[in-house]
């Protein structure tokens, strides 16, 4: 029995060390799951966000600009809590949002890091960051939100979020992760690619707790993150505070523009919001809240709305007859009232007279020698061959469609065609009677504020546009801009016709809009009274100035406050001064504006 003894422990053993052999190759060769673990706790993975670019003013003030802020990461398969209540406690957040962004964090990867607690603030951040160590899986990444130093122009600038599954889902790029931000309106979307700049990545040493070693291998493999692009907008900030200032309390859209550029001075959405309310932690309150009002003031009126052009469009009715040889100065109809209504002014009136004195009939008259030229015996068929003739004019004024300002979410106006009256009424079955609405801006016209302050920016250039835009500067240089941006549009009318429009757009100011003087100020305007059949119509004004060499277009449309000679024409006047003199020397107008009492 002794003699067998060596024996039995041989084979203990081997047995034993077969056991362990086999071990060993199932762990080193057919599973590779605790390498991997083991680069996860030697080795992570950081992204380093970079900063968006800044957004300055024409005049070089700031705009837009970034606030650091820092995530908390989690991987969750090697995150660990021993004291639920205490992580509550330390780390601020309740208990059902811990479980809801770990759930939504495990489902991505649990592997990968994703967001835990979003946004949080430098204060904050100090408060917790020493209790890191003490929780496995957990790290902090930097990232930055937008904030404000003058709180103006939250619907030009835009805002950004986090971006979604659809986005991520239609990103070809490949450039954004779960819990990237991303523009989601105004120039922060439009130009997201100069703004977002590129991003780097970090490989930093850790334990397996989590304490950071130092970077690997020196930082051999890390890559910087790079700044987005610096944009320098077309906005005045001073034009932009003081039009909010007028715009207080009201619903309405103003855009002035400077005629020989295109580029947008000021564009203002009444009512508006401060745009610091859309960072940080707050965002999805703040913009549940917002989202819900009745007034609506994430709707950008100055691209989405759209209202009849009223009065103004008489102008381009002008000119169009005007280049066809149809209309001429001396051109002269009676006021008769029995073709459509319209105010005392003396009558008959030349075309001069009919501008300054806004006279409806003159431009029913006026329209219907537009539309029936006698192409056609038949009139039904003669009115469709002159409705269409004149549509394709009328769409050369940047009207029908949509102008492409850089600005995502952009409404096109509407010209009618014969085919929209075929629908309504029948192939051959409607004439002029049917449309003649149109003559003074009304019926099925529609127009955005940017394309009629667009008109007034034609208006002074005397036939010319260039296709209105908020960036005047790409990392300081002009040339960067969209080529379309500099590109002249001719609407095809002989600069010749301005003459006559633009001195009866200056005499206008004297008989429906005199609050729009301003002395040793020669303006061109025209107002309008926008019909709404839902209430008051809409006070709606246009112009330029100085009329000889105009530096500014402006169009204001104050809803539900009537006459366009009161609160349009006013708020209109009082920017014009703003923006050539710099200051208000008629303060008893802007009283008058602020108080926003029009009708009664």
């Amino acid at each position: 029995m002794n003699d067998k003894r060596p024996f039995v422990i041989i084979i203990v053993i081997s047995l034993v060390g077969l056991v362990l052999l086999t071990k060993l190759f199932m762990i080193q060769v057919m599973d590779d799951s605790f390498t991997r673990r083991a680069e996860r706790n030697a080795i992570q993975r950081v992204v380093d966000h970079p900063y968006r670019g800044l957004i300055y003013d024409r005049n070089g003030e700031l705009l837009v600009y970034n606030n650091p802020i820092f995530d908390l990461m989690v991987v969750p398969k090697e995150f660990f809590v021993k004291d639920t209540a205490k992580f509550l406690s330390i780390f601020g957040i309740e208990k059902e949002d811990l479980v809801t962004a770990y759930n939504a964090a495990k489902k991505y990867s649990s592997v990968k890091p994703s967001p835990l607690i979003k946004q949080i603030s430098s204060t904050d951040f100090a408060k917790i960051q020493d209790f890191l160590i003490d929780y496995p899986g957990l790290f902090i990444t930097t990232r930055s939100v937008r904030s404000y130093p003058t709180p103006i122009a939250a619907h030009a600038l835009g805002y950004i979020g986090e971006i979604n599954a659809r986005q991520l889902e239609r990103d070809s790029s490949d450039y954004y992760e779960q819990g990237d931000y991303v523009g989601l309106s105004g120039m922060e979307r439009f130009y997201e690619d100069e703004l977002r700049g590129q991003k780097g990545v970090k490989y930093k040493m850790v334990n397996v707790r989590g304490v950071d070693k130092g970077p690997f291998k020196d930082g051999a493999y890390d890559t910087a993150s790079v700044a987005g692009i610096n944009l320098t907008s077309t906005l005045d900030r001073e034009l932009q505070l003081y039009g909010e200032h007028l715009m207080e309390g009201k619903t309405g859209s103003v855009v002035a523009i400077e005629p020989k550029t295109g580029e947008i001075l000021a564009m203002i959405s009444a009512p508006f919001y401060d745009p610091n309310e859309l960072t940080g932690a707050d965002f999805g309150k703040n913009y549940s809240i917002l989202n819900s009002l009745d007034s609506k003031p994430f709707l950008n009126r100055p691209v989405m709305a759209r209202y009849p052009p009223g009065s103004i469009f008489k102008i381009v009715q002008s000119l169009i007859g005007l280049q066809e040889g149809i209309l001429f100065p001396e051109t002269t109809f009676a006021c008769n009232r029995s073709l459509v209504a319209c105010h005392n002014h003396p009558s008959p009136v030349n075309l001069f007279g009919a501008i300054r004195n806004s006279c409806n009939p003159y431009y029913h008259q006026a329209f219907r020698r537009i539309i029936n030229q006698e192409i056609s015996s038949n009139t039904f068929k003669d009115t469709q061959i002159g409705l269409d003739a004149w549509r394709e004019k009328v769409m050369k004024f940047g009207l029908g469609g949509k102008l492409g300002v850089d600005m995502v979410g952009e409404y096109g106006g509407d010209v009618p065609s014969s085919k929209l009256y075929d629908r309504v009424y029948g192939e051959g079955r409607w004439k002029y009677s049917t449309i003649y609405s149109l003559s003074i801006g009304q019926g099925e016209l529609q127009v955005t504020p940017l394309q009629m302050a667009n008109l007034a920016a034609i208006f002074a250039n005397k036939g010319y546009y260039y296709t209105p835009h908020l960036i005047k500067a790409v990392d300081g240089d002009p040339t960067r801009i969209p080529a379309k941006f500099r590109i002249k549009n001719d609407v095809g009318v002989d600069p010749k016709h301005f003459d006559l429009i633009q001195d009866a757009m200056a005499e206008a100011l004297y008989g429906t809009a005199n609050r729009a003087i301003i002395q040793d100020l020669v303006i061109a305007g025209k107002t309008g009274t926008a019909q709404n059949p839902h209430g008051e119509d809409h006070s709606v004004f246009v112009a330029f100035a100085p009329k000889d060499d105009p530096k500014i277009a402006i169009a204001v449309y104050v809803e539900n406050a009537g006459w366009g000679g009161r609160a349009a024409a006013s708020t209109a006047s009082l920017m014009i001064e703003k923006y050539l003199r710099g200051q208000i020397t008629r303060p008893q107008l802007e009283e008058y504006v602020l108080a926003n009492n029009f009708i009664y």
